[in-house]
């Protein structure tokens, strides 16, 4: 038993601190990846003027992207509107072809959403790895802890 107790505080040990470095990798990757980009939280965000390098920045800036996206379609998500609209002139009136039937145009703020649910969708992304290598980093504690156990009970052990 006093073996088997020696081993297994090792093999936790070895284990907890690969986790733990892993964490650390993983948050480090991720906190690297977002500052390249350069991204400052706008004036009306939650966390106004802020370089967005952590969870709560990045989540900021997730949900203005989601704000301003609305603001522009009127309140209208992707799904809700045309893939085309009519074609209007100057004046806002509907272009006619010439066998009078209305020309159709992209609808540009529905293409809109594409990008904007891109951007949001890799902001949350960066969010789900600091709390995945924050996850990894606990468990990795917790298995060095269990090793430490392990090997007192090992030194009591007869």
């Amino acid at each position: 038993m006093k073996k088997l107790l020696k081993v297994s505080s090792v093999l936790a040990v070895i284990a907890g601190l690969l986790l733990v470095a892993g964490g650390i990798w993983g948050t480090s990757f991720t906190y690297k990846n977002v500052a390249r980009e350069n991204i400052t939280t706008p004036d009306d965000a939650t966390i106004p003027n802020k370089p967005v390098r952590g969870p709560m920045t990045l989540k900021s800036q997730g949900d203005i992207i989601r704000f301003h996206t609305l603001n522009t379609t009127k309140g209208k998500t992707y799904s809700e509107m045309p893939r085309q609209i009519p074609k209007l002139d100057a004046d806002g009136k509907v272009v006619l072809d010439s066998e009078g039937k209305e020309v159709m145009v992209a609808n540009d703020p529905r293409n809109m959403w594409i990008t904007a649910t891109t951007l949001t969708t890799a902001l949350n992304l960066g969010i789900v790895t600091y709390v995945f290598s924050g996850l990894i980093i606990l468990l990795g504690l917790i298995s060095i802890w269990t090793g430490m156990i392990f090997s007192l009970l090992s030194k009591r052990s007869q």
